[in-house]
């Protein structure tokens, strides 16, 4: 993670995050509150609409439904979703049911920036921008998270983990979460001693195990085959890229502008990912995972895509 651009980014959030705080704090649905009309179980797009700050639905022919959430990363899967609470105060996990009715909410110590939830609908993951580090120097460093639906077991901070057994560094930051389909393995991003990493993770075992350098964001296939990820290159932007989990291959896809997000896997073959336009605001735009292709506008005016159906 690039710690000069975090910082710029996410003190011009703190400074949005007062001056608008009034607007994030009108009442979200009370507990137990179904999303009229919305559901998670048809067809369509779950994404953030960007004008609104709302989840959102987007059907095949366009047409965007917009629920009363205020969220600031949203994702879904198997009839779970969930939505990063953008309370400037007060920033919470909320998990939802396939009717989008509130399931249960949990307390955020930062600043709201990536979120998952396993093909099984059972794991939520959640990555949150904090300050106070003291190895850190005052910069920004991250918080990631993942819950047990089913038995309601949470590991509210994954550098709690073992990295390879032993304790994590003092500097560890783990961010960017994907799960496999058995819903105990994962992988992330571990950042320590000035490098990034792909690890494995073991949620049961609480240990992570680093594979590769320089994979940032991970998101794993549908067939658990490849991750797609951003990869950093020498004058600080990322590429779009998918690794080959069998040999360690990579494949830069035909995104070649900056991708400073976490993509979402439309399907087994197509990327999803936001790129912010002219002024406020981002796009969704999908890219082949094959390299081949060029980039198409997927949804306008949004950003945090999942594939629902």
């Amino acid at each position: 993670m690039t710690w000069r651009i975090l910082t710029a980014l996410a003190a011009t959030v703190l400074l949005a995050a007062v001056a608008i705080g009034y607007t994030l704090l009108r009442a979200s649905p009370a507990p137990g509150t179904p999303q009229a009309g919305l559901t998670l179980d048809r067809p369509g797009l779950l994404l953030r609409d960007a004008a609104t700050g709302r989840l959102a639905v987007q059907h095949a022919d366009g047409h965007r439904d917009t629920s009363a959430l205020d969220c600031a990363r949203v994702y879904a899967a198997s009839g779970t979703g969930v939505c990063l609470h953008a309370d400037p105060l007060s920033p919470q996990l909320i998990v939802l049911d396939r009717d989008l009715t509130e399931r249960r909410r949990i307390p955020l110590n930062g600043l709201p920036n990536r979120a998952r939830v396993s093909a099984s609908g059972r794991m939520v993951s959640w990555t949150v921008f904090v300050t106070g580090d003291s190895y850190n120097g005052g910069r920004f460093s991250t918080r990631s998270g993942i819950l047990d639906t089913r038995t309601g077991t949470l590991a509210g901070n994954l550098e709690n983990f073992t990295v390879d057994g032993r304790k994590a560094a003092p500097d560890t930051n783990v961010w960017g979460v994907t799960f496999t389909a058995d819903d105990n393995l994962f992988y992330a991003t571990v950042f320590s001693d000035g490098r990034r990493r792909l690890a494995r993770g073991d949620f049961a075992a609480r240990d992570l195990h680093p594979l590769k350098d320089e994979v940032e964001c991970p998101s794993l296939s549908p067939d658990g085959t490849r991750i797609a990820y951003k990869k950093m290159l020498s004058d600080g932007s990322w590429r779009l890229t998918v690794l080959d989990l069998a040999d360690l291959a990579e494949t830069p896809t035909a995104e070649t502008r900056s991708v400073d997000d976490q993509a979402a896997w439309i399907d087994g073959h197509t990327l999803g990912y936001a790129l912010p336009h002219a002024g406020a605001g981002a796009d969704v735009w999908t890219v082949p995972a094959d390299g081949t292709g060029t980039p198409r506008l997927l949804a306008p005016g949004a950003d945090s895509p999942a594939p629902l159906g």
